[in-house]
């Protein structure tokens, strides 16, 4: 079975209700390893001080998962500051050593929301579809050569009951259970777009 790295991205863990139920389920899958990266990281990433762990870590892994609540229509400032760290350390400074054999790692981006999907549509209340908030991650996978898995993503994630988070973690380990990914190549070819998963819990 492929190896998955899961990088969390959640401020606190331990206020997480939603995150964390999603990050149990994947934690309990066959060679899947689940990073809560604020407990990682508590001062944050510096290029220098995590470059090369981070790389290493990526690299051991045959597909990537980065999970984390949406933000003010973005992602965690950690998971920025992730990017600038180590793709930039990978893909600018090291390309031929590290940014090269990472180039293939199919990536899938786990994202929980608090509001409704209709609301993320151009008539919502947050004018953008999940996609387009999406995009940017999407460019940088784009740009790494990392093929593009159907996002997984669960809305009103902060409003679910205990029985849907439940259910909601359940789907989640599910779908990378089922993860058809490719044999990890170091071609520039790329997956045909997608679409973004809906996930309705209960």
């Amino acid at each position: 079975m492929p190896r998955t790295l899961v990088l969390l991205f959640h401020p606190d863990l331990r206020r997480s209700k939603a995150n964390a139920a999603m990050a149990e389920a994947a934690a309990s899958l066959p060679d899947t390893t689940v990073v809560d990266m604020a407990a990682a990281c508590p001062d944050g990433l510096d290029l220098a001080r995590e470059g090369g762990p981070e790389t290493a870590r990526l690299l051991g892994a045959d597909r990537l998962v980065l999970q984390f609540p949406v933000q003010w229509y973005s992602t965690p400032p950690l998971l920025k500051a992730w990017q600038d760290a180590v793709l930039t350390r990978m893909f600018y400074l090291n390309y031929e050593t590290e940014g090269r054999r990472l180039e293939g790692t199919p990536l899938m981006i786990a994202a929980t929301a608090g509001n409704t999907p209709e609301a993320y549509r151009p008539d919502g209340r947050n004018l953008f579809a999940m996609t387009d908030l999406l995009a940017p991650l999407r460019a940088t996978a784009h740009r790494c050569a990392l093929p593009w898995a159907e996002p997984f993503v669960l809305y009103r994630a902060d409003k679910l009951t205990p029985d849907e988070i439940n259910a909601a973690a359940a789907a989640y380990a599910d779908r990378l259970t089922r993860w058809d990914t490719p044999c990890k190549s170091h071609s520039d070819s790329h997956h045909p777009d997608q679409h973004v998963t809906f996930c309705h819990a209960g």
